[in-house]
């Protein structure tokens, strides 16, 4: 059994209903799967369990290699059918109004924009802004990482100010290092999961800055999404310019995003922790940028230094061969008889964008498996599948 790109998408259109249509023309080169050294039947046999449903709600699967895309497929869930009890349940995830954004189960904000192809990246824009960040400290418009936080703030607003918190820095931020007693370990739907508590709360960058320290900021990875809401915060407070308005020029433009969507906290600033909407080509895009050391078409958006530094293991997690870097997760695999190192990102319900340097390799999932017990393709196995697709 043999597939072509193309056959792949038409059989995406037609043989079942697709949530996202096929992307219009872009600057994406795309090539058949064994024109780069993968087996196209290997591919199909991936696709054919995402249509069964083995790895739950997966909405979209793309792989490149060599900076062209050879495969990409689209699946179609009814989200308002799958979660109509728990739209109107109120939850952790259920936040606030529930018709409005942090409603998770509410299909006209999640998992895509009001019935657009954009999908919502969750923590993946986490890895969005650190870029963001590395081109606005090559532009000379923001601090050193090892600026204090509470630089940018007035000392009198800000609760539980000890001697850690004096020394926590932009970087502590940035590497989920900051030593704020914070819990995001539960899974999202317990209400004693800090996110939770500090989605209920009007000014969510207060809310975090106020906690009190539970050790040195730099002693331990301790995954907190308030810190990147602190460091969007603060990229207003030093640059003048949204970090959404400094996003499109800087980077979205150069990388012919013409398309996204950005949403906002109660607060009114950029949600730079999930807030981030785009199409699976346009986080490929990024991915890929990250792969070929911040170049995009013979164009450098990231500073070099940025995008290898960014990517590389600053602390071990808990789980076995993972590190984290600044906004990227990294974890080793096994790849005939060697080991070598992926990156990626990471967002709530089954978004990972996954870069192998060694094998010139980019996977993009997307996905909406968002509550506890359900079936989830973890990067471990898709990257296992892929590489198995290689030929020699």
């Amino acid at each position: 059994m043999r597939y072509s790109l193309f056959a792949l998408l038409s059989l995406v259109m037609y043989s079942f209903d697709a949530t996202a249509q096929i992307p219009a023309a872009d600057d994406w080169e795309t090539a058949e799967p064994e024109a780069v050294g993968l087996s196209a039947d290997a591919l199909a046999l991936i696709h054919e369990d995402l249509l069964a449903g083995k790895y739950g709600y997966i909405d979209s699967f793309l792989v490149a290699r060599h900076g062209k895309i050879v495969f990409e497929a689209y699946y179609d869930h009814d989200y308002t059918l799958i979660y109509e009890e728990e739209v109107a349940t109120p939850g952790p995830l259920v936040v606030n109004d529930p018709s409005g954004p942090y409603n998770y189960f509410n299909a006209w904000w999640h998992p895509y924009y009001r019935d657009t192809n954009l999908h919502s990246m969750q923590s993946v824009t986490k890895s969005v802004v650190s870029a963001i960040i590395g081109i606005a400290i090559a532009e000379g418009v923001f601090p050193d990482l090892n600026t204090p936080v509470l630089s940018f703030f007035d000392a009198d607003s800000v609760a539980n100010i000890d001697d850690r918190k004096r020394a926590m820095t932009l970087r502590h931020l940035l590497t989920m290092s900051d030593g704020l007693l914070w819990d995001e370990n539960r899974p999202y739907t317990d209400p004693a999961n800090s996110f939770a508590i500090m989605a209920k709360t009007h000014d969510w960058v207060q809310f975090t800055i106020d906690l009190p320290m539970s050790q040195e900021p730099g002693a331990t990875f301790n995954y907190n999404s308030g810190a990147t809401l602190i460091l969007g915060h603060i990229f207003r407070q030093a640059t003048g310019i949204d970090i959404e308005e400094f996003a499109v020029k800087h980077l979205f433009d150069p990388l012919g995003i013409e398309h996204y969507y950005w949403d906002r906290t109660p607060f009114g600033l950029t949600d730079a922790q999930e807030g981030l909407y785009l199409s699976t080509r346009d986080l490929a895009k990024i991915t890929q940028l990250f792969l070929q050391k911040g170049r995009w078409q013979k164009v450098q958006i990231i500073p070099e230094a940025w995008a290898l530094a960014s990517l590389a293991p600053r602390y071990s997690t808990e789980a076995r061969g993972e590190g984290y870097g600044d906004a990227w997760w990294s974890q080793s695999y096994a790849f005939r008889g060697s080991t070598q190192q992926a990156y990626l990102g990471k967002g709530f319900g089954g978004q990972r964008p996954i870069l192998l340097p060694e094998l010139e390799l980019v996977i993009v999932l997307t996905g909406w498996n968002i509550l506890p017990g359900q079936p989830f393709f973890y990067a471990t196995e898709a990257i296992n599948r892929v590489t198995g697709a290689l030929l020699n």
